[in-house]
């Protein structure tokens, strides 16, 4: 599909502690990428963009508390500007708001409100096309979302957050600034253009702070 635009020198994070991460550092790795797994403090500090998988947020939520993660990846997201790509249970973790679950930890750095599980149970996972305006997924075939226990975007900041890409009035995928979100699961297909355009946020970001 689309090629991807690797001028950054970042090192792109991918979270290791559960789900399916192994398809997100094929597809980025494919793109060009140099990726590395983040299962520590230790690994984290020595990433510039991250990837939060699909997954059980529950339990990717509670890992995270128990290695002591949730605070400085809140802080090097939203205090230093980290890039951070959501799918799925990462798009539920990096919700500001969870409608049925108010009381899951989770990173909450996205002006997004997110019910889990809203199209019920895997038996009733789906593979459907979705609607973009944006250029980059305009081009070629039509973007195909795979949706599997997937979460629905109940409602989100207008005024911070862009809609990408919607099935009908439901939002799929949205970015707000350097954090981009998606409820569906682009790494198990063969299209490579979301994380294309992360990859592209991740060098305007890292261009950014090189001239600040």
């Amino acid at each position: 599909m689309m090629e991807a635009q690797t001028s950054h020198n970042g090192v792109i994070g991918v979270l290791q502690l559960q789900g399916d991460f192994a398809e997100h550092e094929a597809m980025l790795k494919s793109l060009g990428a140099k990726v590395r797994g983040v299962r520590s403090l230790e690994d984290l500090e020595s990433v510039d963009a991250l990837v939060l998988p699909g997954g059980e947020s529950t339990t990717i939520a509670k890992l995270l508390v128990a290695l002591q993660m949730m605070p400085r990846l809140k802080q090097r997201i939203v205090e230093q500007g980290m890039p951070v790509f959501g799918t799925c249970a990462g798009c539920i973790l990096m919700a500001n708001e969870l409608v049925d679950y108010p009381e899951q930890p989770r990173i909450g750095c996205m002006d997004i409100s997110v019910r889990r599980n809203a199209y019920g149970a895997q038996i009733d996972s789906f593979e459907c096309e979705v609607a973009s305006d944006v250029q980059q997924f305009q081009e070629g075939p039509p973007l195909r979302a795979i949706l599997i226990r997937a979460p629905e975007i109940m409602a989100f900041n207008k005024g911070a957050v862009k809609l990408l890409a919607h099935r009908g009035e439901r939002a799929v995928l949205v970015q707000q600034g350097h954090m981009l979100a998606t409820t569906f699961h682009p790494e198990i297909t063969t299209d490579s253009r979301i994380h294309a355009y992360f990859l592209q946020m991740v060098s305007e970001a890292l261009d950014a702070q090189k001239q600040g």
